[in-house]
């Protein structure tokens, strides 16, 4: 699928865009935005796009770095790699990307081959940006796979009015047990939130093919999560 342009608050950025195969011309599906990690829209990311498409939803993954360098596609499997990656996101200005998510959220809506329906699913850095979207924009249900940082945004939680999944890694080296810890006490009591902890995983146990990938803890929270966006955006 071929990339589009959306235009946010301080410019064009480029999303790659996913739609179901044989989708007719008069159809209309609902939207998932999806998230990107430290990496880029990778090829992990534009896999998910396609594995959404292919369930029948529009995926968008929007360039969040192109601030800094437009296109970034790069992996997670040297540590040349690695390093521009935590080069990227200190030079990551959070709430200008939840700017540009709900440019691209907005974007999607008023594709005419949507329902209008749309929500976000994010992983890693996305996953925090994902808890931001619930409590900034204006997306039906977010998906937040083991964001990075929620802890120091636990302020914004009561802002949270759509449904929130939320899939923690128990031993995630970015999200030590105290900032678990808080993230659950600051969610649980909210209705709208959905979190599910999973016992022995590092980061990044859904990213298949990567260091921390666990196949069965993946499995489950794909599980969940697929069924939380059809639920939510049906």
């Amino acid at each position: 699928m071929p990339r589009i342009e959306v235009t946010g608050p301080d410019g064009r950025f480029s999303a790659y865009m996913a739609k179901p195969k044989g989708f007719a011309p008069d159809a209309a599906a609902a939207g998932i935005l999806v998230i990107q990690e430290i990496f880029g829209i990778n090829a992990v990311m534009r896999e998910i796009c396609d594995g959404l498409a292919a369930r029948g939803f529009l995926a968008l993954c929007p360039d969040l770095f192109w601030r800094q360098e437009p296109g970034v596609d790069i992996t997670d499997k040297t540590e040349a790699e690695w390093q521009k990656a935590f080069q990227l996101l200190q030079g990551f200005d959070a709430d200008r990307g939840v700017k540009d998510l709900t440019a691209s959220l907005d974007h999607l809506r008023r594709l005419p081959e949507c329902t209008g329906k749309v929500g976000t699913v994010g992983y890693c850095l996305g996953g925090k940006l994902a808890y931001l979207m619930a409590t900034r924009s204006t997306a039906d249900c977010n998906v937040s796979y083991y964001g990075v940082g929620i802890e120091t945004l636990l302020a914004e939680a009561s802002a949270i009015k759509k449904p929130l999944l939320v899939h923690i890694a128990a031993e995630d080296k970015y999200v030590p047990k105290e900032a678990q810890e808080a993230i659950k006490q600051a969610l649980t009591g909210n209705r709208s939130v959905s979190l599910h902890v999973y016992p022995g995983v590092d980061h990044a146990f859904a990213r298949e093919g990567g260091q921390h990938w666990n196949a069965g803890a993946a499995d489950l929270a794909n599980q969940r999560s697929a069924e939380f966006l059809q639920r939510h955006l049906s």
